[in-house]
C-alpha cells in the first residue's frame, strides 16, 4: 500500500514536470488560447445570464464579443490619437527641445557634476567620421531588429486572429468543458478539489470585480484632474492611466510618466509639471487609502507585492504566457497557503500534543 502511493505521488509529481516543461516550450503559441481562456472566464457570467433569460447561449456569446470588440475598439480610436499626436508634437519640438538642453542642461551637469556633454551638429558629425565602422554595424543591428520585429508581428497577429475564434468555442462549451475537468478528478480527491477551485474562483471573482471598479473611479478621476489643470489630451492620459492601474506601481509609474511627457513637450515652464506630480499624487493616495481596501477588500488578501513578483517571475519563465498565468496562480497561491496555515494550526506540531 505505502509503495503504491508512493508510486502516485511520484506519477502526479512527474505529470506536473511535464506539464511545466509544456508550458515553457510551447508558451509562444500557447498565448492566444491563455488570453482567449481567461477573456471567457471574465465574459461567463453576463453570457450565463443572458441565457437564464431565455437568450439562445450561441446568441449570448457572439453578442459578448460584439461587445467586447466594441468596447477594446473604442478604447484604441482613443489612445491611438493621443500616441500620434504626442509623437508628432516631440518631432516638432526636437529643435527647441535640443537648444533646451544644451543651454541649460549641458551647463548645469558640468557645473554641478564636471560632466562635459556636446549634441552640436559638428560634434556628432565629426564622431562618426572618426568612426567609420558604425554606419555598417548601425545597419546590421537594424536588420536584426527589423527581423526580430516584424517575427514579433507576426505573432502579434496570430494572436490578433486567434483569440477572438478560441474565446468565442471556449464560450460556447465553457460548461461542458468544466464538466469533463471535473469528471477526471480521482474520486478520493473529489469534494476538496472542488472546494479549493470553488475558493479559487471567489478570489479571481471579487477581485477582478473590486479591480475594475477602481480601474473605472481612478480613469474618471485623472481624466477630469487633467483637464483641469489644462493638459492637452487629458481624457486620453486618464483613461490609459486607468487601465493600467490593473499592474500595481508598474500601472502608476508608467501613467504618471506619459502624463509627465505631454507635459513637458508643451514647454509651458514647470507649471504643468507640477500639477501632473500633485493630481497622480492625489491619486496614489485615493487609491491607497480609500478605493482599493474598500472595493477590492484586505480580505481577499492578493498584496500588490505578490501580484508583481508573481507578474515577473511568471513572465521571466514562461514569457507573455506567464504574464496571462499570473493572477489565477497568484489566486491559486494565496488559496493553498490558506490550506497549508490550516493544516498546520489543526496539527500535533502546533497544539503540543504528544
Amino acid at each position: 500500500m505505502i509503495l503504491q502511493d508512493r508510486l502516485q505521488t511520484a506519477l502526479w509529481v512527474g505529470a506536473g514536470l511535464l506539464l511545466l516543461w509544456l508550458l515553457a516550450a510551447l508558451s509562444p503559441i500557447l498565448a492566444p488560447f491563455f488570453l482567449a481562456a481567461i477573456l471567457a472566464y471574465i465574459c461567463n457570467p453576463l453570457v450565463d445570464r443572458w441565457q437564464r433569460f431565455g437568450l439562445p447561449r450561441s446568441v449570448g456569446v457572439l453578442a459578448v464579443m460584439l461587445l467586447a470588440g466594441a468596447i477594446l475598439a473604442t478604447l484604441l480610436l482613443i489612445v491611438l490619437p493621443l500616441l500620434i499626436d504626442e509623437a508628432r508634437i516631440a518631432v516638432e519640438s526636437l529643435p527647441q527641445l535640443s537648444a533646451m538642453i544644451t543651454d541649460r542642461l549641458v551647463p548645469w551637469l558640468h557645473e554641478h557634476y564636471g560632466i562635459r556633454v556636446r549634441l552640436d551638429a559638428e560634434f556628432l558629425r565629426r564622431t562618426l567620421a572618426a568612426n567609420p565602422d558604425g554606419w555598417g554595424s548601425l545597419v546590421d543591428k537594424l536588420l536584426q531588429s527589423l527581423k526580430i520585429g516584424g517575427i514579433a508581428l507576426l505573432g502579434i497577429v496570430a494572436m490578433v486572429l486567434l483569440t477572438p475564434v478560441a474565446m468565442f468555442y471556449l464560450l460556447l462549451d465553457w460548461h461542458r468543458l468544466l464538466g469533463r475537468i471535473e469528471n477526471a478528478i480521482p474520486r478520493a480527491w473529489h469534494a476538496k478539489a472542488m472546494q479549493l477551485v470553488a475558493d479559487i474562483d471567489a478570489v479571481l471573482s471579487q477581485f477582478l470585480r473590486g479591480q475594475l471598479l477602481v480601474m473605472l473611479i481612478l480613469a474618471l478621476y485623472y481624466s477630469l484632474a487633467l483637464w483641469l489643470v489644462g493638459l492637452p489630451s487629458a481624457f486620453s492620459v486618464g483613461l490609459l492611466t486607468g487601465l493600467l492601474i490593473f499592474v500595481p506601481y508598474v500601472g502608476y509609474v508608467t501613467g504618471l510618466s506619459i502624463a509627465l511627457i505631454v507635459a513637458t513637450l508643451q514647454f509651458q515652464g514647470f507649471t504643468p509639471v507640477i500639477a501632473v506630480l500633485v493630481v497622480y499624487g492625489i491619486g496614489q493616495v485615493l487609491e491607497g487609502v480609500l478605493l482599493t481596501p474598500y472595493l477590492v477588500g484586505e480580505r481577499i488578501g492578493l498584496h500588490p507585492l505578490a501580484v508583481i513578483f508573481t507578474l515577473l517571475a511568471f513572465g521571466q519563465l514562461f514569457g507573455f504566457v506567464g504574464v496571462l498565468l499570473a493572477l489565477p496562480a497568484s489566486a491559486a497561491l494565496l488559496v493553498g497557503l490558506r490550506e497549508v496555515r490550516r493544516l498546520y494550526l489543526d496539527s500535533r506540531l502546533y497544539r503540543g500534543d504528544a
